[in-house]
């Protein structure tokens, strides 16, 4: 088969067969057809959507592009985590260590912004010495000793959705519901994650506007987890304003900071729930949740996660340390009255 047949079908609003898809998932990993091209079959599928069937077949070849993280041996349940990402959105700062402050092992891999949305990537990097490169044998070495690590994606795991990523973010083809849910589970697939929970943000600080949408791709999600065998819990949460205080990468650390230390607020009790959500997928009391806040414990975890992944820890404590942008401006209300909406 070619790139231009493939081309060729989606455009005419054909099907795809599993043996295509899984060809374009492997030559889009390994540069065998030009960016041109892929941009081009990209387009097309934004324009025609995948069906079922082609979705899981899709997700399944881009999680086998490159190698699949192994966590045989290290303690049950694996658990990762996902966002739809949203103007704001910090959850995985604060949901993270307060999942492994648990004893669950929690592995991620996580993306840059795409659209609107900031990645967690790009905010991790803000704090001095924080490695976002870890290698699969890495992330299994420092997930069995500390039961977390995160990892931005690398050559070697799910290489097809990282070269599809950039190319639907430059084409603006980015909020096609098949290939946005093929992009988030052939990570957590390449994770080797056994449950995942997924955070569909919904609203105008994210990619689904309204609640219809946002329910269309939890569906999505839900389905296309199950064809590919991994287990999944779904919350759809608000995100028709900024969640939180901030926006921005650095401040936005800082703030989750502030949360595992006991801040108050919206965001906080949004953590609180996804953590719920996801110790009941998982066989435990939801209740367990906020304590884990409360106490320190994922504090406590926060800090060693850092400490693993090369962090300088004085960030907790003093946040000028943080890498902030260089610069900021006012924003001054032109009249008096007061706010509706932000």
């Amino acid at each position: 088969m070619t790139a231009l047949e493939l081309i060729e079908i989606r455009r005419d609003g054909g099907e795809h067969t599993e043996a295509q898809l899984h060809w374009l998932a492997r030559v889009a990993a390994t540069g065998e057809i030009p960016d041109y091209q892929l941009a081009a079959w990209l387009m097309a599928a934004y324009l025609n959507p995948l069906n079922a069937d082609e979705t899981a077949w899709l997700t399944l070849g881009m999680a086998h592009s490159g190698l699949l993280v192994d966590l045989s041996g290290i303690a049950k349940p694996w658990v990762d985590k996902h966002s739809t990402g949203g103007v704001g959105d910090k959850t995985s700062l604060v949901v993270l260590p307060m999942i492994a402050a648990c004893g669950m092992t929690m592995i991620k891999m996580s993306g840059r912004g795409l659209g609107i949305t900031g990645g967690t990537v790009d905010k991790l990097e803000s704090v001095p010495g924080f490695r976002m490169d870890l290698t699969p044998q890495e992330m299994r070495a420092q997930a069995k000793a500390i039961r977390i690590a995160i990892s931005g994606q690398t050559p070697d795991l799910a290489p097809a959705d990282k070269v599809m990523y950039a190319l639907r973010d430059a084409i603006g083809a980015v909020a096609s519901m098949p290939l946005i849910v093929s992009s988030i589970l052939s990570k957590k697939l390449a994770g080797g994650a056994e449950i995942v929970s997924l955070d569909v943000k919904c609203g105008s600080g994210g990619f689904m506007p309204d609640f219809k949408s946002a329910k269309a791709l939890a569906d999505l999600l839900m389905e296309t987890a199950a064809r590919c065998k991994l287990k999944t819990t779904v919350a759809i949460t608000d995100m028709s304003q900024p969640l939180g205080h901030t926006v921005g990468n650095a401040i936005e650390v800082r703030e989750a900071i502030e949360t595992l230390k006991g801040k108050p607020g919206r965001f906080r009790e949004l953590c609180i729930a996804l953590v719920a959500h996801t110790f009941e997928a998982c066989g435990r009391s939801p209740d367990d949740a906020r304590p884990i806040l409360d106490n320190g414990h994922a504090l406590s975890k926060a800090k060693e996660w850092f400490q693993a992944q090369g962090a300088d820890l004085r960030v907790f404590d003093d946040f000028s340390l943080l890498k902030l942008a260089p610069t900021t401006l006012d924003a001054t209300a032109t009249s008096e009255g007061w706010i509706k909406q932000i």
